[in-house]
């Protein structure tokens, strides 16, 4: 996909993960448009389920729903994660994260994380910006969570 972004930053929105009732993309993009920087959505998990995601180590509040992020794992124990806010599949990235993904080694299970790349970035002083976004979050990333998800969808 690098040859067809253009702009110096590009939005990615990963399939598995839906935000509906408020546009989340939006009020990132006016996030991005105030700092300049990357911005990804961000909510609350509960602890015993933070293995299963990317977590950030938060560190200046922004604002009620901003913070400055200092350091992302990917998938962490429960004991090594540094907070229980996680990484949604929503992302203001810059063009930067291509050449870091082509030069990423395997993380957990032998992939290749988009988390680890912006870890690297955020240790070579990129910005990014964790935006607790206000929809209602819907997880399709599993059976179960596709069938409550598509029930959900039903009823809008």
């Amino acid at each position: 996909t690098q040859k067809f972004v253009k702009d110096k930053f590009f939005l990615m929105l990963l399939p598995d993960d839906l935000i509906i009732k408020k546009n989340c993309s939006k009020s990132m993009i006016k996030i991005h448009n105030r700092f300049k920087s990357s911005v990804m959505a961000s909510m609350n998990v509960k602890k015993s389920s933070v293995p299963r995601w990317g977590i950030y180590k938060l560190g200046k509040k922004i604002d009620k729903d901003n913070y400055i992020i200092k350091d992302v794992i990917e998938k962490p124990t429960i004991a090594k994660a540094p907070s229980n806010k996680a990484v949604i599949g929503r992302y203001i990235l810059s063009k930067k994260i291509f050449s870091r993904l082509l030069t990423q080694k395997p993380g957990k299970g032998g992939e290749i994380h988009i988390t680890d790349a912006i870890q690297s970035l955020i240790f070579r002083d990129e910005k990014f910006i964790a935006h607790n976004f206000s929809g209602k979050y819907l997880d399709c990333g599993s059976m179960n969570g596709y069938i409550k998800s598509t029930l959900e969808i039903a009823k809008l």
